[in-house]
This record gives structure tokens, C-alpha cells and sequence, in this order.
């Protein structure tokens, strides 16, 4: 038996978890690690990540070069002798900058159905994935595997409602989206640039956030100073100083894991909660126990 096969990892528990969808016979106690050949491993074609820090490859590497590979890499079986990466990536790349040969790993049949929520949820758990690849990675699962949002949510360990805010930034143009890929702007300012429903508007605000550094409740405030139009019958949006109403629209935005306006007059006064298609509306119609 080898080094690598006494390892016993420990990890955070996410969902379902890469054991629930790679299931392993039972009677077997330690998996085989085999030494695989570098130049017949190739990455994923359902790599949700499209990013890769090179500065925290190079620090992997440094790892790797002073204590070697700790955990072996995942893959299946391609086109006869060759594999795919199931999960392992970084590993595979620093060692291919430390001119590595070949690399540990554990051979596991994957079908392609699997292989994308696996790489998902094993990039979640190491909290590597950004905002928009995971969303990216979400919209595929829908998509290509006919997975509904409820579904999704399940499989890796969030609420619903977590997986529709992720979604909805892809409505965003690609400019805000290739802002916060970079970490120009945050998720929480995407999610507040949806408030804004001219595409024009939205990158000009964007932009301004850049500029100035402005935070996300600066660039809420800001938004809402600005919008044009102003509702009729003497509504007007809640004054920054009126902290009760600003502090019950975040209350509800949260329970609701949607944008909520309110806007209040001497006498009278109403509640705006947007949705974003028709599953997101039937989303809120449940959390307020009306079906339809």
C-alpha cells in the first residue's frame, strides 16, 4: 500500500458532497492510487472554474515542491489510456510548473451527467469559484442537465434562494460581468446594479462604483437619489435618514432573497418586490404560502 493510499482527508461537508455523487463499493476500505502520466491527463470539459490565479498556483507549486502531493488528483477513463480530470486541477498545474512527469491519482467511472455538478460542488467546498462561475456553472446545470433551481439548491447544500441571486447577474451586460470576474466590483454591488433596469445606466453606475470605491449601501443610496421619474401621488423613496424603512427593505429583501421597495407617503404608501422570471415569482408566491 502506499503513503498516498493511508491518507484520510477531511473536509467541510457541502450538500450532497463529492461521496454521495462518486459513489465507492462499499467493501472497499482504501481506494488505489495510481502514478498517472501528466501528458495523458487532460482537464475537464465541465470545468466550472474559468480562472485560474497564477500567483496561487505558484504558491501550490511551492507547497508541493517542499511537502510533495498531499491528496491525489480525481479522474475518469477517455479514449483508451487517457483520463479527465474529475477534480485536481490546481494540483495538475503546479505540477506541471514544477515539471512534474506524473501525478497520484484514483481512476473513478463518471458519467458526463455527474461530472459537472461534481466539479461544482468540489470547487465550492474549497471556496474557489467566483460569483459569476458559479452562476455560469448553475445556468449549465439547468440547461444542459435539466436540473430546476430547487433541485441545484439541494444538491450543493444552499437555499433557493441563493441559487436565484447567482442567476439573475447574468442578466447583467457582459462589461459588469467581466468587472466582477476580475473583482473590480463585488457580488453585492451586481446584485444592486439589478435594481437598475436600463443596461445604459446600469455600466454608467458600475463604473462610478469603480471610480470612487464606493460601497454597496453608498452605491444603493445612490441609485435610488437618482432614479428617474418620480412615483405619483406624493410617494417618494424612503429618505436615507428614515432608517426604520431602510432597515425593514433590507429585512424583507432578505427574507425574500429579492429586491423590496418601499416608498411612503403622509398617508399611504406601497411595497414594490421585483421577480425575474416566472419560476422566481412562483419562488415568492411560496414564501408567502400562496399557491397557484
Amino acid at each position: 500500500m502506499t503513503g498516498y493510499e493511508e491518507i484520510i482527508m477531511e473536509r467541510k461537508v457541502l450538500g450532497r458532497g463529492l461521496e454521495a455523487l462518486i459513489p465507492v463499493d462499499p467493501t472497499i476500505l482504501h481506494e488505489r492510487v495510481q502514478m498517472l502520466s501528466i501528458s495523458k491527463i487532460q482537464a475537464s470539459r465541465f470545468q466550472p472554474r474559468l480562472n485560474f490565479s497564477t500567483e496561487k498556483i505558484d504558491e501550490l507549486a511551492k507547497s508541493i515542491k517542499e511537502k510533495g502531493i498531499i491528496q491525489p488528483v480525481l479522474v475518469r477513463a477517455v479514449d483508451g489510456d487517457h483520463f479527465e480530470l474529475i477534480a485536481g486541477e490546481r494540483r495538475l498545474r503546479a505540477a506541471k510548473t514544477l515539471g512534474f512527469t506524473e501525478l497520484p491519482a484514483i481512476i473513478r467511472r463518471v458519467a458526463d451527467s455527474d461530472l459537472l455538478e461534481m466539479s461544482i460542488i468540489e470547487n465550492i467546498q474549497r471556496e474557489e469559484l467566483n460569483a459569476l462561475d458559479e452562476a455560469k456553472a448553475y445556468r449549465r446545470l439547468g440547461q444542459e442537465f435539466g436540473l430546476t433551481q430547487d433541485t441545484i439548491a439541494e444538491r450543493v447544500g444552499k437555499d433557493k434562494s441563493s441559487i436565484s441571486n447567482l442567476l439573475r447577474i447574468l442578466n447583467l451586460p457582459e462589461l459588469i460581468q467581466n468587472y466582477l470576474s476580475k473583482g473590480m466590483i463585488t457580488f453585492g454591488h451586481a446584485k444592486a446594479l439589478l435594481s437598475i433596469h436600463d443596461q445604459k445606466r446600469q455600466i454608467k453606475f458600475c463604473e462610478e462604483i469603480i471610480q470612487k470605491g464606493l460601497s454597496v449601501r453608498q452605491a444603493e443610496l445612490g441609485f435610488s437619489h437618482r432614479a428617474p421619474g418620480k412615483p405619483a401621488g406624493g410617494l417618494k423613496s424612503a429618505a436615507p435618514q428614515d432608517m426604520n424603512l431602510k432597515n425593514l427593505e433590507e429585512q424583507m429583501q432578505h427574507a425574500l432573497g429579492t429586491k423590496v421597495r418601499i416608498t411612503h407617503g403622509k398617508k399611504r404608501g406601497k411595497i414594490e418586490i421585483e421577480y425575474f422570471s416566472l419560476e422566481d415569482l412562483d419562488r415568492v408566491l411560496k414564501l408567502f404560502n400562496i399557491n397557484h
